[in-house]
Order: structure tokens, then C-alpha cells, then sequence
């Protein structure tokens, strides 16, 4: 039978079997918030889509989410309390960029381990089956298990979402006991949210990661991040599900250690300068994990020949199957022109 959708590709290529030419695929985020871009017309000359779709949902009786949006200039301000008995945290935005994070202190991550005290934690397949309905055969849905962080593992939701990187990386250093004690408990949360994700019906589950090794190091990398991974993929495995990791940074110094994970697929690998490791180099460090590849958004700006050459010579590393290529980080600016080269490209 001939392989004929992308959603055909992507499971054949998922599955390990040979899918011809790889899937070029945008997430959806990117659908639903640039919408000065044409999608229906790149879709109508190939570009495959990846929805994401959360696996759960939770009671928090421990604190109040407020939110409210005013206008500064021409953007909207966003600010959000979160209220609990002991003490409220803060935060707010400036159109889509996070200007200031919840936890400041010691005592705001004591009022953040108040705050999840009680969480519970439910498994919901519906947002999963809306997706799959309305992508069809376009491409596929990968489930998430997002809760008040940004569905990340703790110590990634407390740098990225919750503390910010200066922060963070003071307290890591100092090893703040406060910190510690909310990473316990957030682990736990965790782990609970896999249990219950795992009784949907999605294949494949992602944690949004967005890590490049720079900001942790191997040592916490290895400390803190790899024990929570083989717990995750011991609930995984017994369910027959399979993990991907948005790693779309530095990750040669922990190859080795992704390497003895059997995490299923790198997310929005990138090649340097964005990332330090070529496909070549990436595809020899985890011969049998998906290569879920961002192109980097430097190459649409080349002149046709040269990001041709390089669409082709890393497909060709990557070998013929376990990959696809994707617009994970940023809409090129030129996508008119570049987004249908890249699809003639894999034609």
C-alpha cells in the first residue's frame, strides 16, 4: 500500500519501518498564533502538522489562580496571582514573554510547596481525541501532561517557569533547602500525572524540557534529572507508551547519559550554533531515537542552493527512518519562499 499522509509517514517512521522521504511538520502552536501565515496553503503542499493535547487535569484546593490583562502601549499586560492561606506569589507578562516569575525567596517556594499540598490529579482523554479527530490525516498528536508549571519535570518547570535562570541557578548552587523540599514534592506530582496520562489513549507522551545542558550541568543532570527519568519510563514502559524530551540545546557533554535512557525521541534537536551536535554526530550517539529535528531558522535565510544541500545532507545522516524535520522554534520570517522549497526538497 502506498504511503500517502503524513500521519502514515509519521507512524511508519515512529514504528522504526522505512517512510521514504522524511515529514516536514509545524507545530501547532504556531497554527494558532501566527496567523499571517498561510497555513492552509503549505498544508495543501504537504506540510504536516503535530497538535499536542494534555493528558490530564487536577484539583488544587490549596490555591486560586487570578488573573487580569491591562494595556502597556500597544501590548497587553497579563498579571497572575496565585492565593493560597500562607501567602500569594506573583508573576506577569508582556504580550507572550514572562517579565517576572513567581518565586523570588525562600519563603515563596514555602508557599509554593502550601500551594500543591492536596493536588490531585485525573486522567482525561478528551482534549487527546478532539485532537486526533481535527488533525485526521494531516499528522499526529503527541500528549503532554501540563499542570501549573509548562508539562516539564520539576527542576526544568522551577528554572524555566517559576523562578527564572539567575534565580535558579543561585539557589541550585547554594543549595537552598527550600528548594529541595518543593522538588520532592513536585516529583511525587509528577510521577502521579504519568499514571494517570498513561491511561489515555495517546502512544506518545512529551516533556517539554527545553533543556540545553548549559544551564543545569551534567552533575544535576545526573543527580536530579536521570533518577526521575527511569521512574517516568518504568510507569511508561509498563504501559507501553513512549517518551519524548524537548531538548533543543546543548546536549553533547550528556550524550552518553541520553544515550542509556531508553527515552524514545530527542524533540527539536538542533544543530549548532543553535545546538552543539550534528546529525551526524547525534545519529551515532542514539542510533534508535527518534530525531524530531527543528531546522534551524539561520538556513531559510541561505541562498537556495546551500539550504538545499544542507535539508539533504541531514536527512541523509539521519538515515531512513525514526526522523523528521519541523518548525519547532520559530516561523521563518521568508516561509512564502523557503517552506515550500524545503517540501519540494523531500518530494
Amino acid at each position: 500500500m502506498a504511503i500517502n499522509t503524513n500521519r502514515q509517514k509519521f507512524n511508519r517512521a515512529l514504528n522504526g519501518q522505512a517512510a521514504g522521504k522524511p515529514v516536514y511538520a509545524v507545530y501547532d502552536w504556531f497554527v494558532n498564533n501566527r496567523s499571517a501565515v498561510d497555513w492552509e496553503t503549505l498544508f495543501d503542499l504537504g506540510l504536516g502538522q503535530i497538535n499536542h493535547a494534555n493528558l490530564v487535569r487536577h484539583e488544587h484546593p490549596n490555591f486560586e489562580i487570578v488573573e487580569t490583562s491591562s494595556k502597556q502601549g500597544d501590548t497587553t499586560r497579563r498579571d497572575v496571582r496565585l492565593v493560597t492561606s500562607k501567602g500569594e506569589l506573583h508573576e506577569w507578562y508582556l504580550g507572550e514573554w514572562r517579565q517576572e516569575h513567581f518565586i523570588k525567596t525562600p519563603e515563596d517556594y514555602r508557599i509554593m510547596k502550601h500551594a500543591l499540598e492536596g493536588v490531585l490529579v485525573f486522567a482525561d482523554d478528551k482534549p487527546f481525541l478532539a485532537s486526533e479527530a481535527a488533525i485526521g490525516e494531516r499528522g499526529i498528536t503527541i500528549g503532554q501532561v501540563q499542570g501549573l508549571g509548562s508539562g516539564r519535570t520539576p527542576l526544568m518547570v522551577l528554572q524555566i517557569d517559576w523562578v527564572g535562570l539567575e534565580q535558579f541557578s543561585m539557589d541550585l548552587a547554594y543549595e537552598t533547602p527550600e528548594l529541595f523540599e518543593l522538588i520532592e514534592v513536585m516529583n511525587a506530582i509528577k510521577l502521579e500525572e504519568i499514571r494517570q496520562a498513561v491511561k489515555t489513549p495517546a502512544t506518545q507522551i512529551k516533556l517539554w524540557e527545553n533543556l540545553s545542558i548549559d544551564t543545569i550541568g551534567h552533575v544535576h543532570y545526573r543527580r536530579h534529572q536521570a533518577p526521575l527519568y527511569r521512574r517516568i519510563l518504568e510507569i511508561m514502559g509498563h504501559a507501553g507508551k513512549k517518551l519524548q524530551v524537548h531538548y533543543d540545546g546543548h546536549l553533547k557533554v550528556i550524550a552518553g547519559d541520553i544515550a542509556a535512557l531508553p527515552i524514545d525521541g530527542i524533540d527539536s534537536f538542533t544543530e549548532p550554533p543553535e545546538g552543539d551536535m550534528s546529525t551526524l554526530e547525534a545519529r551515532k550517539a542514539w542510533p534508535d531515537k527518534f530525531l524530531w529535528q527543528n531546522i534551524n531558522l539561520n538556513w531559510y535565510c541561505l541562498p537556495a542552493k546551500e539550504m538545499a544541500e544542507n535539508i539533504a545532507r541531514i536527512v541523509r545522516q539521519a538515515g531512513p527512518t525514526r526522523h523528521c524535520l519541523m518548525i519547532s522554534e520559530e516561523v521563518p520570517q521568508n516561509w512564502r519562499q523557503t517552506v515550500p522549497a524545503v517540501l519540494e526538497i523531500l518530494c
